[in-house]
């Protein structure tokens, strides 16, 4: 599928009532949600204030790239980013086309979903976005903080998470 394509759909989009919606929108709305900044976005995204503004209100839009690190930042989908009718298979096929990096694709969730049924179905309670937001930010202010790359963030935040757990898990022994 040509990119050409792939700009088209994004100006289609509806939204719940049926309105025509549009990606400025659908990106705007999920910036708030995750309570950042256009200047944190462009930060993030390695481009301008000015860039994230012509996105938002459609002046211009985001490669297949860009629109794919949106989605991880915003902890959204692809498809619920830009929301429109394509067989999900293209549309990964596209991204997997356009991807600067060859990365290894391991489903940890579904992995480990084998001995930890919950992770199979706690992507689908209600405000689960809220909270992958909060993580996400304190993330950022862990890498910050300490000059750490993510993937060391990323540990330590979570051996900070298990440390809580198991502290709790000891103080109810009590």
């Amino acid at each position: 599928m040509e990119l050409a394509r792939l700009k088209y759909y994004y100006r289609i989009k509806k939204d719940k009532e049926g309105k025509t919606m549009n990606l400025g929108n659908s990106l705007f709305h999920a910036r708030k949600k995750c309570g950042l900044s256009q200047e944190e976005v462009a930060e993030k995204l390695g481009v301008s204030r000015q860039t994230i503004s012509k996105w938002e209100t459609d002046e211009t839009i985001p490669d297949i790239r860009q629109s794919k690190k949106m989605a991880s930042i915003y902890n959204v989908s692809l498809d619920e980013l830009i929301d429109f009718d394509l067989d999900i298979k293209e549309i990964q096929d596209t991204i997997d086309k356009t991807s600067e990096e060859t990365e290894e694709k391991i489903n940890w969730t579904n992995a480990w979903g084998k001995k930890y049924p919950i992770l199979l179905k706690y992507q689908n309670v209600v405000n689960i976005s809220n909270y992958a937001c909060r993580i996400s930010k304190m993330l950022d202010e862990i890498e910050q903080e300490y000059q750490l790359s993510e993937l060391d963030a990323m540990l330590v935040l979570k051996d900070i998470l298990y440390n809580v757990w198991k502290n709790r898990k000891n103080e109810t022994k009590r």
